[in-house]
């Protein structure tokens, strides 16, 4: 059989839906709603392509309706998830030397599964499970998976076909290989693409991974992982887990297997894995790779040049698109006392039409925070703000669990650009502004620069090009994904690769080829045609 090269589809960004009234899509998704609110069911793990259940039932209810069931999960202990270990070790040979274009076409499969039949039902879980507006849900489950996974089919061909300079009698190539050992995906409840991301690309690159997603994103786990064995996916190269944290760290990190975590979540687990991982360093065959995207406390700094409306817009929709639970969210603003009024005057014009409820109104622009711990973590610091002489709230500032977790859209003003909302995540609908004086620019950028441990998402808001291209340089390393004249949220795969360094992680850029550089392990081949048959070289002749 000829070993022919072959080109890979044309990757494209998924097409984003309008869900608007009468549509085809609109239609398809609530009648997907529908079907998964009629049905209550059971998720088992997948362990070596097989449904495990357990003698322990964890109940799945919607953040904005937790009186509604919609099933449950099966949760596994430290045997389940070594036997997810044993399962990944022993496909590894078998997947690691498949052709590259068989797991490919697999995953380019599942991407035109995502993006055609599957689009109603994996928006409908994540809108159910996870509290997202269809919106919200179409950009991320249905376009950014799909993205994810075409996109990397792409940049993984490029990466295989990268080849050092040959001479005349020698033949150099490069041969990315899969790490030797397993790969642990650790994903967050905040984005079903990031789930589903995390433990593919790895895969992709010919590695076998041991997932654990959030217990808040099962629902929605589940019809990815369906999704990957519809499309062919063998046995084993990803295994679904439902363990607890602890045990996870227990087992996974004292694993001589162990070859590498692909992570997002909280700047402080991330570091105690790094701690973990350092600690057990001489018990694996090799040095694992950490990738890792944490925390941000973006900001949007506001130049007096810049236009008040288009101000108001980035902050409402990059502080409370789903609820400020991005890693992206703008959470705290700077913004020129001589600007101040007229942008107040734009936000408060927002937030008077914004309507919060259920994601099955699609009128609502605000759902729910996903559990009881955020509603008790977010109403926490409304209070803190609410009695202290240094805040103010002047927009939102109310709360209500009743029915569901909802925190009401909230602007904090604060007098003291230190506040603890101005440093601390808190993942939530909460936003912090600061007035600084418009002839202290200069001292106000370098409060951006210093006060959050964070260096995820940013912006600038000017019209004046010598204060954009100043700030850009003074602020080189306080956001992985900067932002001119836009809100600091809603990267695109391929055309803003996402990622911060500093507390938010390492930098690893997800949705472009850097972060599939680090799923392989270069080996370097030299050949010679006419090896030389004496040890002297011309220089030594007499």
């Amino acid at each position: 059989m000829h070993k022919n090269h072959f080109n890979t589809p044309q990757a494209e960004n998924e097409k984003i839906l309008s869900y608007k009234k009468g549509s085809t899509e609109r239609e398809n998704l609530i009648q997907a709603l529908k079907t998964a609110k009629s049905q209550v069911i059971e998720i088992p793990m997948i362990i070596d392509g097989e449904a495990i259940r357990t003698d322990k039932k964890v109940e799945i209810r919607p953040p904005h309706e937790h009186q509604h069931l919609l099933g449950y999960y099966f949760a596994g202990d430290e045997t389940h998830l070594r036997n997810a270990i044993d399962a990944a070790l022993a496909a590894h040979k078998n997947w690691a030397s498949l052709s590259w274009k068989q797991r490919a076409s697999i995953f380019l499969k599942a991407a035109g599964m995502i993006s055609g039949p599957y689009r109603a039902r994996i928006n409908a879980a994540t809108m159910l499970g996870q509290s997202k507006s269809a919106h919200q849900a179409e950009i991320d489950a249905a376009c950014e998976l799909a993205d994810f996974l075409r996109f990397n089919v792409q940049y993984m061909s490029e990466i295989y076909a990268e080849q050092p300079a040959s001479g005349d009698l020698t033949w150099n190539r490069i041969e990315q290989r899969a790490l030797e050992g397993f790969v642990f995906a650790l994903t967050p409840f905040n984005f079903t693409a990031i789930a589903g991301n995390l433990p593919s690309a790895p895969a992709m690159m010919g590695n076998t991974v041991v997932w654990k997603p959030s217990n808040s994103q099962i629902y929605s786990a589940r019809i990815i992982m369906e999704i990957f064995q519809e499309a062919g996916l063998p046995k084993g190269v990803i295994n679904l887990v439902y363990v607890s944290g602890s045990t996870a760290g227990k087992v996974i990190f004292s694993h001589p297997d162990f070859a590498g975590i692909h992570f997002t979540g909280s700047t402080a687990v991330f570091q105690q894995i790094w701690k973990e991982i350092g600690n057990n360093i001489s018990k694996y065959k090799s040095y694992p790779r950490i990738v890792g995207e944490t925390g941000g406390k973006n900001f949007v700094l506001v130049h007096e040049s810049a236009n008040a409306a288009q101000v108001a817009t980035a902050l409402t929709r990059g502080a409370f698109e789903y609820q400020g639970q991005k890693c992206s969210a703008a959470s705290r603003a700077y913004i020129p006392d001589t600007l101040w009024e007229e942008v107040l005057n734009e936000i408060k014009c927002d937030m008077e039409t914004i309507k919060m409820g259920s994601v099955e109104d699609f009128s609502n622009f605000v759902n729910a925070v996903i559990d009881e711990a955020s509603f008790t973590k977010l109403s926490g610091f409304i209070e803190r703000a609410k009695h202290d002489p240094e805040a103010q709230i002047i927009q939102g500032g109310n709360y209500d669990k009743s029915e569901g977790y909802f925190i009401e859209p909230t602007i904090i003003l604060t007098t003291n650009p230190h506040y603890i909302t101005m440093e601390e995540e808190l993942f939530g609908p909460i936003l912090t502004i600061y007035v600084y004086d418009h002839t202290k620019f200069d001292e106000t950028v370098d409060l951006v620069d210093k006060t959050s441990i964070y260096a995820l998402t940013g912006s600038i808001f000017s019209k004046d090009r010598y204060i954009i291209d100043s700030v850009m340089k003074r602020l080189n390393h306080a956001a992985g994904n900067f932002y001119i004249n836009d809100k600091p949220t809603g990267a695109v795969v391929n055309q803003q690769p996402f990622g911060g360094a500093r507390g938010s992680g390492t930098n690893d850029k997800a949705g472009s080829k850097l972060n599939l550089l680090r799923w392989v392990s270069p080996r370097t081949i030299k050949e010679c045609f006419l090896p030389p048959e004496s040890y002297k070289y011309p220089f030594m002749e007499g």
